[in-house]
């Protein structure tokens, strides 16, 4: 997958007013609607139209995606290969619809780049205004994304966040504001869930009710844990002693205890210990794996280098054997 600049798509400067978006799309459109258009690629060069389109005319879209588009600028998302992969958490601290807005868009079948970056391409209907018969209508509901830790996802917590949203200002005109919300995080929560905080996406109209607003829980990188759907994983070291002989240690769990692991005798790095159901929660809950790996004891002693001579003795191994050296 690669980076879009919608900016290109449209022939446009990344300072180009919504005025000029919009004249930029029309004429482009006119060359390259499928009705109309010669043009082999005519109907590829249309779907890309109406996907820049769509981000570049809608405040909170474009908002995003400037932002998006400065990190790459500054090369933090590129995948091995040359390819693009938005950023963990690029997105936190926006707020914005998660679909096609209205008009031609609407019917577009968008890229994996646009489904990536502003979510699953779920189509929305506009809202219908009639100025001669004003309707009562329920406002929008946003989306944001919430990062949290493990230990919050299995305990519950409370938090402030600062979201940079659209508002309608007392003259009618869209502006950005920073609001603060507290939200309570409730114990079991996982990753990919919603948080539903009702009443705080748009306002609604013609004294409609206001839209909620919904967090994506996102879990933060971690210390010791690997995330993996509801599994975790966790590098467990163990001496060389340890892995030969077997040994029962003490292991700590996300949810705060320790509890007693039985490492097997002749164990190798590498080898994967399961603890049932102590990952994350869910129906079922995952599990906790541990991944041995043995750590040498360094030999910065006499006595230590006696010892490894010892044992090399003792136990004469060639572990390059399978290479044939």
């Amino acid at each position: 997958m690669e980076f879009k600049d919608y900016y290109k798509t449209l022939g446009l400067e990344r300072t180009a007013t919504e005025d000029e978006v919009r004249k930029a799309y029309r004429r482009l459109a006119r060359l390259y609607h499928p009705d109309v258009s010669k043009e082999p690629d005519a109907q590829a060069r249309m779907r890309d139209l109406n996907e820049a389109n769509d981000v570049l005319r809608d405040k909170e879209k474009r908002a995003a995606y400037d932002a998006l588009a400065e990190r790459v600028a500054r090369g933090g998302s590129a995948e091995p290969g040359g390819g693009f992969q938005p950023p963990p958490g690029w997105d936190e601290g926006f707020e914005f619809h998660r679909g096609p807005g209205q008009g031609p868009a609407d019917q577009a079948d968008f890229s994996d780049f646009f489904s990536s970056v502003f979510g699953a391409a779920q189509q929305r209907k506009a809202h219908q205004r009639s100025q001669s018969q004003p309707q009562s209508l329920r406002g929008e509901d946003h989306h944001a994304a919430i990062e949290i830790s493990i230990e919050d996802a299995l305990h519950g917590s409370e938090r402030e966040i600062t979201l940079r949203a659209m508002e309608i200002d007392p003259h009618g005109q869209p502006v950005f504001v920073n609001r603060t919300l507290h939200v309570k995080i409730p114990a079991g929560v996982h990753p990919g869930q919603f948080i539903r905080l009702a009443g705080q996406g748009m306002p609604g109209q013609g004294g409609g009710a206001p839209g909620d607003l919904f967090l994506e829980v996102r879990l933060a990188p971690h210390q010791l844990y690997r995330v993996d759907g509801l599994d975790l994983y966790m590098t467990l070291p163990v001496t060389p002693t340890e892995a030969a002989l077997g040994a029962q240690v003490q292991v700590p769990t996300p949810a705060g205890s320790r509890v007693e692991v039985t490492v097997p005798p002749n164990a190798r790095s590498g080898l994967k210990l399961r603890l049932k159901e102590r990952g994350l929660p869910g129906k079922p809950p995952g599990h906790l794996y541990l991944l041995l790996e043995i750590s040498l004891p360094p030999a910065n002693t006499e006595a230590a280098r006696q010892a490894y001579a010892q044992l090399a003795k003792a136990a004469p191994f060639n572990p390059r054997q399978h290479l044939g050296a």
